[in-house]
């Protein structure tokens, strides 16, 4: 009985269906390729130490409070299982995917950095450090072993992103603009750095200080210059479409001209926008989706007309309804929305409707 009704299950899908599927499984496959190692505790300490294993530029600083560094040694102590940690070679260095917490942890405790505190079950050791513990004890926990996964250098940016997304383990996940800060190291990623510190763009575009420390300056200054430049090729993937042009750029862009662009939309919005990017004066944030229209509507009517001066008040238009309605973050990433909100902006600038 069982078996036909699993023969059943398995008929609804085509011998053709069932192939292209493996064809799928196989080829994706082939692109996560990984080896597993196993390291002393002292031996990855070492090569921490060293660079040989180091940690990007995108994984946040040290979060773990004493407490849980402290159950994470405990378990080392035990001989408890811990998770696996990933890396991804990097030129030839392995650098941190996924542990960035832990090896921190084992440096700062080796260090005698901090004492132990609030332990479940090994409560004697209330308030040691490394430097307390038997020297026994100290050779054996130098000893214990840590395993981890490392991609090689077949598994590519897409693969090493996946990867990251699904097997992070940090309670808060790295935005998508902060992994590209990390992986995209070349001269546009340090432009786009650089845009962001504008002056004039932290007083148009206020944004709050959390939104800030996750790279949402960053963020809005990316979309700004790729929607601006290929905004109707977008799809519906804003992430993928941002990764992508972040890749084209990546040491490959016309710098002066770029800057100057940007420069001369925020001269426009601060010339003609009353409230800069914010709704309204109070407002101590931006929304994206406002950001964008405006932000990318106006660089592309200043395209079409350089010497551009609004024939009627922007404010007539930036507090109607239909502004409203097309700015609001309900179906955002929505290919003709994106499309709508951008062309509303520059068309109205344009007095083209």
């Amino acid at each position: 009985m069982a078996q036909d009704l699993q023969l059943e299950l398995f008929s609804r899908f085509s011998e053709e269906q069932q192939n292209r599927a493996e064809q799928q499984i196989f080829n994706l496959q082939k692109i996560v390729d990984y080896e597993i190692r196993e390291y002393t505790i002292e031996l990855l300490i070492q090569k921490y130490k060293e660079n040989e294993i180091f940690i990007p530029k995108y994984q946040r600083g040290y979060v773990w409070d004493k407490q849980r560094a402290s159950k994470f040694i405990e378990s080392l102590i035990l001989g408890l299982p811990i998770p696996y940690m990933f890396l991804a070679d990097n030129d030839g260095r392995s650098e941190i995917v996924d542990g960035s917490q832990r090896i921190r942890t084992l440096d700062y405790f080796l260090a005698n950095d901090f004492k132990l505190q609030k332990l479940e079950k090994l409560t004697e050791l209330e308030g040691f450090r490394f430097q307390d513990l038997p020297l026994s004890r100290q050779r054996r926990l130098k000893k214990r072993t840590i395993r981890l996964i490392e991609l090689t250098d077949k598994a590519d940016w897409d693969t090493r992103k996946d990867v990251f997304q699904r097997i992070n383990t940090t309670p808060v996940l790295l935005s998508a603009m902060e992994i590209r800060r990390g992986y995209f190291e070349g001269t546009f990623n340090s432009f786009i750095e650089q845009c962001s510190n504008n002056q004039k763009f932290a007083i148009l575009c206020p944004i709050s200080k959390e939104r800030t420390d996750r790279s949402e300056r960053q963020e809005l200054v990316l979309r700004f210059f790729a929607y601006t430049e290929k905004y109707t090729s977008f799809v519906h993937r804003v992430d993928d479409f941002l990764d992508e042009y972040m890749k084209e750029k990546q040491n490959k862009f016309d710098a002066d001209s770029m800057a100057e662009m940007f420069e001369d939309m925020l001269d426009f919005v601060d010339m003609y926008f009353p409230y800069g990017f914010r709704k309204t004066i109070n407002h101590n944030s931006t929304p994206r989706v406002r950001f964008e229209a405006i932000a990318v509507g106006v660089s592309l009517a200043l395209q079409e007309n350089p010497k551009l001066k609004p024939a009627i008040p922007v404010i007539e238009w930036l507090n109607s309804k239909e502004f409203e309605d097309i700015t609001t973050t309900d179906a955002a990433n929505n290919r003709n929305k994106l499309i709508g909100r951008i062309e509303f902006v520059k068309n109205k600038l344009l007095s083209k409707r």
